[in-house]
């Protein structure tokens, strides 16, 4: 009786266990299931703004690098034009930059002007533009910093975190067997390749410009002594010769606004002569002596 009574505990225990083991291990498998379904059909999580801010030495803060883009526009007086763009081309070659665009034109006036724009390291910005003030006579002069460091240290704080983000995604289709998950994770991956190339182009363009300073040359012949086109006995004759004719047209154009006038005035006068001839003579009254 007690090995009948101990056969059917045992025969109970193991009857109680084995639905429960099955139901862990459905229960696990279906929580792996939705965990990774939720993660690849979720939305994406927030990508953290850059809070780190530029901090001076000894604080126990990370240092950031001030980021600048250098500009500068100078409108100089040169006697030879083509020969000074030349000269610059040099100048920001051996500073090691290079000539990135030259606009040259002549005016109605038949003066040259022309516009150049070079490309510098920063750390050749100030003496590129002293050796382009030496060219000839300096009109003006206007120098800009832009201190772009909050958006490239926001810039680089989001491409981390997005790249975070692809990792994770990258390891999640890798653990994924269901099709429908790959697509919906595939399609994550898709949308975060697409942010990290932005966020790089942008990165690599404020680089560009950090790096490379630009100074805009307006370049522009000196005027001519005696005004802008100079003294000359043909233009003075000619100008002599207008204000003549100009003075003929004015005489003109007042004799035909004043001929109405000229008229009735003659015709006035006319009746008045006739009416004074049609009136006798009187003779005249010759004075009486007295004896």
């Amino acid at each position: 009786m007690v090995l009948c009574i101990g056969l059917v505990i045992m025969t109970a225990g193991c009857t109680s266990l084995s639905p429960a083991n099955q139901v862990t291990k459905d229960n696990m498998q279906d929580t792996w299931t939705a965990e990774t379904r939720m993660v690849a059909t979720g939305p994406a999580a927030p990508v953290p703004m850059a809070t780190q801010t530029p901090s001076y030495p000894g604080s126990g803060a990370a240092v950031i690098d001030t980021k600048i883009i250098k500009t500068a526009t100078l409108n100089l007086e040169v006697k030879d034009i083509p020969g000074s763009i030349e000269v610059l081309k040099t100048i920001a070659t051996a500073k090691g930059g290079y000539l990135s665009s030259t606009n040259m034109q002549k005016g109605s006036d038949g003066h040259l002007t022309a516009s150049v724009i070079i490309r510098v390291p920063a750390a050749q910005f100030d003496t590129t533009l002293a050796g382009a003030k030496a060219l000839g006579t300096v009109k003006s002069v206007s120098t800009q910093g832009q201190d772009v460091t909050e958006e490239y240290v926001d810039l680089s704080a989001q491409k981390t975190s997005y790249q975070n983000q692809l990792n994770q995604y990258n390891e999640i289709l890798k653990k994924c067997v269901n099709v429908e998950d790959i697509i919906k994770v595939q399609q994550q991956i898709d949308r975060v390749q697409t942010e990290l190339n932005r966020l790089d182009g942008r990165l690599k363009y404020l680089d560009n410009r950090i790096d490379l300073s630009t100074i805009t040359v307006n370049l522009q012949e000196p005027e001519p002594v005696g005004g802008d086109t100079g003294h000359n006995f043909v233009t003075t004759i000619n100008e002599g010769i207008a204000g003549f004719l100009g003075m003929i047209d004015v005489l003109i154009i007042l004799f035909i606004t004043l001929l109405p006038l000229i008229i009735i005035g003659g015709a006035a006068y006319g009746i008045y002569r006739w009416r004074k001839g049609k009136k006798p003579a009187v003779a005249p009254v010759e004075p009486v002596e007295k004896k």
